[in-house]
């Protein structure tokens, strides 16, 4: 007896599902692409580039200073009506203190070199320091973007991911660079005293 063969318009449909599923998996929680609608990220991304937005590394690590990232709006932004996400570039890590003046970024005490802006910084923000959990994001277009400096920090769970690859237009199609600082890790803070007078010692596994 001949086996049974499936109606294709079952077949047709059972493949539109998964490849649904598949694309709302992959959209959800390994990558998506997003447009640049703004002049203030200029001139590292500019108006209509399409960008691939990777959602796996923050899964693995944690956000580093000088990435490209895309978040949604933080309490702040929302009570300003803001909907849709932003994508800015991290600056200050939790516990870092953050100044601007005289047309430069300060990083706990010390200027950081920034070849991607579009100007020097032509205001005066803090010396704040970055809540832990929250990271400060500003525009390479320092001047002509609205963000961290104006309205505060962005919270880690608000961040969807890193900006990775430039794919349109063609012509400037490839990865994004990612800058290096010269900037000392902070210390650790040291450990808190026993209350009896002895130092406290690791639990041993």
């Amino acid at each position: 007896m001949p086996a049974e063969q499936e109606n294709p318009w079952v077949e047709g449909i059972k493949t539109i599902g998964l490849s649904a599923i598949l694309a709302f998996g992959i959209r959800t929680f390994v990558a998506e692409a997003r447009y640049i609608p703004s002049s203030s990220m200029l001139p590292t991304l500019q108006i209509n580039d399409r960008l691939i937005v990777d959602k796996v590394t923050y899964y693995l690590s944690e956000p580093q200073r000088g990435d490209i990232v895309v978040f949604n709006p933080t309490d702040a932004l929302l009570a300003q009506n803001f909907r849709d996400a932003f994508i800015k570039r991290i600056i200050g890590l939790p516990g870092d203190t953050v100044e601007v003046y005289d047309g430069q970024v300060w990083v706990n005490g010390q200027v950081i070199a920034e070849n991607y802006i579009q100007d020097q910084p032509d205001y005066i923000y803090g010396p704040e320091t970055v809540p832990e959990g929250h990271y400060l994001v500003l525009g390479d277009n320092r001047n002509n973007s609205y963000d961290g400096h104006s309205w505060g920090f962005v919270p880690r769970d608000r961040i969807i991911g890193r900006a990775t690859v430039r794919f349109w237009p063609l012509g400037r199609m490839g990865g994004i660079g990612h800058p290096t600082y010269s900037l000392p890790e902070l210390p650790e803070l040291p450990e808190a005293p026993d209350p009896n007078g002895a130092t406290l010692e690791p639990a041993t596994p």
